[in-house]
């Protein structure tokens, strides 16, 4: 449980009553490498942390599979918009590499809350954060070209292309294989 400890300093102190609460109602779970995490139609009752790994969240868009996002180590993934309204999410979450992986259950941790404002204002910053960057992620396909796009994603996990399938890059990018393949000669 250390690195979630160690990712939680990030945002905000917590007391140890705090991180102990919050360590009552996780648990470390090991995924093979292409399981669904959670299928699509799943109502997300779960924040994942990802201790070790990658994750990506897929959904299926005229029957083409398309990745929204990449997640690496130490990194929270939840489908926010399934946790906070309660209705099934049309996104999936995958594991692409055998993983470890810590799951907190989302109502007992909401449940916490009242009792500890401290957790509430940790998750709160957590949630602002992911926030940000689904607007970033937004701007990135407003503004960005995908060479651009592909050269900040290298940016963050440099070693990507080792450990996620090239189709999911290219799909991720909005763009064929043969264009990564064009934009990967660039560099």
């Amino acid at each position: 449980m250390t690195p979630l400890l160690q990712y939680f300093k990030k945002f905000s102190p917590l007391s140890k009553e705090a991180e102990k609460a919050i360590i009552e109602i996780s648990n470390i779970e090991t995924i093979k490498k292409n399981k669904d995490l959670q299928p699509i139609g799943h109502t997300c009752k779960t924040i994942y942390f990802i201790k070790q790994g990658v994750a990506r969240i897929y959904y299926f868009k005229d029957g083409i599979d398309i990745t929204e996002r990449f997640f690496f180590e130490n990194s929270i993934i939840a489908r926010v918009e399934s946790l906070f309204t309660g209705k099934p999410s049309r996104k999936a979450i995958q594991i692409l590499e055998d993983a470890e992986i810590i799951a907190i259950n989302a109502n007992q941790l909401f449940k916490l809350y009242d009792s500890y404002p401290e957790i509430e204002r940790l998750f709160r910053k957590i949630f602002e954060s992911a926030y940000v960057e689904t607007v970033n992620r937004i701007e990135g396909i407003q503004f960005h070209s995908a060479e651009e796009r592909y050269n900040a994603l290298l940016n963050e996990a440099p070693n990507v292309l080792m450990r996620v399938p090239l189709k999911h890059v290219a799909s991720y990018l909005g763009i064929t294989q043969v264009s990564l393949s064009r934009i990967r000669g660039h560099h």
